[in-house]
Formats: C-alpha cells, structure tokens, sequence
C-alpha cells in the first residue's frame, strides 16, 4: 500500500471485508447508497466467499460500487487491507457486511472531521439489534479524547462499522490491518493510528450493529477475547514487563468482554492491574472516575453470579474503587441474587 494520497477521488472510501454474506449484504449496501452525502465510493473485498455474495453484489448496477476478489482466504484483516489498496477517497469508511448506516453518517463524520483538526478518526455509538430486540450502547456518553485515550488501555469502546478515518493518516499504516491480531484487528488499528492524530467519537447511533449467530462477535468470542488482550498487552509492555501478556488478557476478559471474576483473588488481580495503569496515566483527567465506574462493574458481576460474597468483594477493594455507598441498594440487591445463584448451585452439586 502506498502512503501517498491519490491525486482525485471521491472524499469517501468505503472499505468492506465480505466472506458469505449474502443474507445481508444487499440491505447493508442500500444503507450506503442511501446517504445524504453522495461523494463516496464502496470498495469491497470478497473473501472467497462459497455463498452468493458475488452473485449479489454483481446485481447491484451502481458505478460507486467495485468489487475485488482476493486469491485465497485471508480473514477480514488481509481482506480490509486489499480494499485499502484499492480505495482513492480523502476518507476512509469502516463498515461490515452485516451492518446498517444511518443516512445522515457521513454528512456527521464529515463535518465533526472538519471541526477537530487534532482528530484522525471517528467513530459513534451503536444501535445494536437482534431481530426485533434492541440493546443501547454500552457506552452511550464516550466522546471526548482523553476519555477515549483512557478507555482504550482497558477495552476496546469503538465499533469498526462506525470509523471513519482521515486518508493520509491511514495510508501511513502498513499493513492497513495486521492479520496477526486476529478478530481484534480493528483494536490493533486503533492502536496504532493514534501516533498521527486523536480519536473523537460522536454520542448518536450512526449505525445500526447486526448481532446474529453468524457474527464475529457471537462466533469467535474467545479468540477477540484473546487477541484484544495481545493488543493491551503490547500497550502495556514497558508498565507491566513480563506481566503484561497476564494483564492484557485479564482486562480483554473482565473489563473488555464483562466475564464476571471466578472468584476474589481474581477481582482483586484485575484491581491490582487497573491501579498501575491509573497510576501511570495519573495525568488523564477521566482516569479516576472511568478506573472507579469499571471496577465496580467487574465486582458486580461476580457477586451477581454468587462467586464471592459482599465481605469478600470490600476486603479486596482497591483504594481507587472509593467506599461504593451510592451503589449501596444495587449491592444488596446483587449480593442477595449471588446468594441464591449459589445456593441453588450448592444444592444441585448435592443431588449428584
């Protein structure tokens, strides 16, 4: 890939992965083609796919659409980085095959790029959808830099289908996506195009994010699991040493994917790794407020699933985590569910 900016094309560059995704491609498409900012291109890399994804996107009679074919199977990481090979736009769009934009994207992405020059990419919060079920963001209120900054040396709180990046800052990445980061190659990106501009994201639902059994996100859990945690364990190399694999994937595990602790001594290692890293990034104005919100979130989950009990939880408390008095109810009410989670597991185990 080149690092030289194309000389004319249209300010926007789509850039899809797409490995059998004839169910619903077509509608993610239309998402595209249905934009209030008409000055963009769609450049699709096709997996391999053995469905008819081809079949479909060559019915799609539209001259912003190119579709190229890569030579072997790669995952999404080789098939994103060929699309960027090919992609001429001032801006660079994330999107996955199975995901809907709202009409209004790139018209907002746009002009929030215009207004923050310091920013290189932007993303938004998500509408996540199941058939007819809907679930909010988790992180609904996540928009300013240095929260942004802080949040990403825990989890990752940004949804590729709402990115959209400055073109010279990404054409600056060789590779556009390392496939050794696999299912956490977005984080990875994320990462590293952060030595050429700041990361923004807007507080609306500019894409609507499919969840379905065939997802990445449903089906490959363990592995973005595992791979989230090589990416924090590379941003924590100097800070943790020979702990940071350890700490990388414990955050990915309980801050990133929210699995609830087995048991204390783990929730008191995960606030062992956040206090060093709230130490290190002391100078973040979120740092203690999102360090605090997070932890608690963690703890909640094991004392809801009885795998410790309230005692045990405030005697591994971190000093960053405060005394938890305005969760006080929530506590009660969680403590009182574990204790039943954990009776009934007690009885069950008996009746063997």
């Amino acid at each position: 890939m080149t690092a030289e900016a194309p000389t004319a094309g249209p300010a926007v560059s789509v850039v899809m992965a797409a490995y059998n995704g004839a169910a619903f491609i077509r509608e993610t498409i239309d998402s595209l083609f249905a934009q209030t900012m008409p000055d963009f291109e769609i450049v699709v890399a096709d997996d391999c796919s053995t469905d008819d994804t081809l079949a479909v996107l060559a019915a799609m009679n539209d001259p912003r659409l190119r579709v190229v074919k890569a030579e072997r199977n790669g995952g999404p990481a080789a098939a994103r980085t060929l699309a960027m090979s090919q992609a001429r736009g001032r801006f660079i769009a994330g999107l996955d095959q199975d995901d809907i934009c709202a009409p209004d994207r790139f018209e907002k992405q746009l002009a929030y790029l215009d207004a923050h020059p310091d920013v290189v990419l932007v993303c938004s919060t998500i509408a996540m959808f199941e058939g007819g079920k809907l679930r909010r963001d988790p992180y609904p209120d996540l928009t300013d830099p240095d929260e942004i900054d802080w949040m990403m040396g825990l989890l990752n709180p940004l949804a590729w289908s709402t990115a959209m990046i400055r073109g010279e800052a990404a054409r600056r990445l060789e590779p556009f996506e390392r496939d050794e980061y696999r299912f956490a190659e977005d984080f990875d990106l994320y990462t590293r195009i952060r030595a050429h501009g700041r990361i923004g994201r807007i507080a609306e639902p500019l894409v609507r994010y499919r969840l379905h059994p065939g997802g990445a996100s449903q089906a490959y859990e363990q592995g973005m699991i595992r791979a989230a945690g090589r990416v924090l364990a590379d941003r924590h190399a100097t800070l943790f040493g020979v702990e940071a694999a350890e700490a990388g994937e414990m955050l990915s595990r309980y801050a990133g994917a929210s699995y609830p602790p087995p048991d204390a001594a783990t929730l008191a290692r995960c606030g062992a790794i956040m206090a060093r890293f709230l130490e290190d990034m002391r100078s973040n104005p979120f740092a203690q407020d999102s360090s605090r919100m997070i932890w608690w979130r963690i703890a909640r989950s094991g004392l809801r699933m009885g795998h410790y009990n309230a005692a045990e939880m405030m005697r591994v408390r971190p000093a960053f985590a405060g005394s938890g008095a305005a969760l006080r109810p929530a506590l009660l009410r969680d403590a009182a569910i574990g204790a039943t989670r954990r009776a009934r597991r007690l009885a069950a185990s008996l009746s063997l």
